[in-house]
């Protein structure tokens, strides 16, 4: 029988964790000498892992000269903690493909701006060509409109006093009274459409959805051929924006 290899372990990363779970447990902060003693590590070890996390924001150094979890680490967990949403709402997307055969998106509006958080796609469902970043095209998508609509009227102000309507296509609006015509007149509502605005030979519909209370747009990208499929896509995109927002609702 051959030896079992043992798995090759970083002595220093261990020391770190360490670290930061003392300082974790630790609501007011703990001194480098408490954090040494706790965690069993030489005191000038402790300080020279303490200094590098906090130089990197994973720890944060008190006047009192404590240290409490830095704003790094709260990054992470808020992140860890969408994931785990997203997980929760990947099959319905995934499922939403498939009856559609058309790729599924998820966005999120969030510190003022719409950011794409999840695409299910494959082979006979292909994601559009994001060649222009949402974060700049939400006048010309269907997922970006349709934020646009469910916004109160200063914040839908707000995001378009700081991003140009930018003719992406020759279809795309870039009159802002025709935008907000387009959004308050929907004949879809509350789903809104885009046809061939962002990219030529492709048309989009969304419908709303919320995680909490961030507004957020599921929607999906089908080749301009289908576009009497719209309607019949609008349908599901209502009823699998309901599961989706009750799983994004859900606390962790």
């Amino acid at each position: 029988m051959g030896v079992q290899e043992s798995p090759t372990l970083i002595m220093s990363v261990q020391r770190a964790f360490r670290l930061l779970e003392a300082v974790s447990a630790r609501k007011n902060g703990a001194p480098a000498k408490q954090l040494a003693r706790e965690t069993g590590l030489p005191l000038a070890t402790a300080y020279h892992l303490l200094r590098t996390m906090t130089h990197d924001g994973y720890l944060r150094k008190l006047a009192d000269g404590g240290f409490v979890l830095g704003d790094k680490v709260h990054t992470l967990h808020s992140t860890g903690q969408t994931q785990v949403l997203l997980s929760r709402v990947r099959p319905a997307l995934a499922a939403l493909r498939d009856e559609l055969t058309a790729a599924a998106y998820l966005t999120f509006y969030e510190s003022g701006e719409i950011s794409v958080a999840e695409i299910v796609d494959g082979p006979r469902a292909p994601r559009v060509d994001l060649w222009v970043g949402f974060e700049e095209a939400g006048h010309a998508t269907a997922l970006g409109k349709t934020v646009l609509r469910e916004l109160d009227e200063e914040s839908r102000r707000d995001y378009l006093s700081r991003h140009d309507l930018a003719a992406l296509t020759p279809r795309t609006i870039t009159s802002l009274p025709e935008l907000l015509r387009n959004l308050d007149a929907s004949p879809m509502a509350p789903a809104v459409t885009d046809l061939e605005e962002y990219a030529l030979g492709t048309v989009c519909i969304a419908v709303p959805v919320h995680r909490g209370d961030v507004l957020g747009s599921l929607g999906v990208s089908l080749p301009v051929e289908r576009l009497s499929r719209l309607p019949q896509a609008r349908c599901r995109l209502l009823l699998t924006a309901d599961r989706v927002t009750r799983g994004l609702s859900l606390t962790i």
